[in-house]
């Protein structure tokens, strides 16, 4: 004799039970990764965007001072002179003869982190400016420069980039956000 006990009833079976963790685990792996492609864009759009006031700040620098920041003797191989740009830029606030050209830069108040120091020390005299993905930007201008002016760039995410041959074809250069 089938007797109807409640419990019986209102129980999920062990097939039910095992769908619904598939479907939850499915659910989070989608989400998982997601967010790693969500994180990655948004690394790149600021990228794009530091790039953009770094330049305009590099304008403006032109327009007081006659002259890009950096010095005469800048080759392709010196790209790395985000140091030079950090000092020209915003060297350490304090020096009323100085103009601040971007107030994020300060390493004491921004909450930006793209100010990285180069040393041991917490003198604002050792930093660089650096990308979401903790490398220092490239700059370099005149004769050395594919732009007229200057070329600024990240190495993207791989934090390579060949200097001497800046097409984009180059492996290196494949994930490089840059102004020219």
């Amino acid at each position: 004799m089938k007797t109807n006990s409640r419990a019986g009833r209102a129980a999920f079976t062990l097939i039910e039970l095992m769908a619904v963790i598939a479907i939850i685990a499915l659910l989070a792996g989608l989400v998982v990764g997601a967010m790693g492609f969500v994180k990655d864009r948004q690394a790149k759009e600021t990228a794009r965007v530091q790039i953009g006031l770094l330049s305009k700040a590099i304008e403006e620098y032109k327009l007081d001072m006659g002259s890009y920041p950096g010095t005469a003797t800048d080759t392709p191989a010196a790209g790395d002179v985000s140091d030079e740009i950090y000092t020209a830029l915003f060297y350490d606030g304090a020096d009323k003869a100085t103009k601040v050209y971007i107030p994020e830069l300060d390493p004491r108040t921004t909450k930006q982190n793209w100010v990285k120091s180069t040393s041991s020390t917490t003198a604002t005299t050792n930093l660089k400016i650096t990308d979401p993905w903790g490398v220092s930007y490239k700059y370099r201008k005149g004769a050395n420069a594919q732009n007229p002016d200057f070329d600024l760039w990240s190495s993207g995410k791989d934090g390579k980039s060949d200097i001497n041959n800046p097409a984009m074809t180059v492996k290196d250069n494949k994930d490089d956000i840059r102004n020219f």
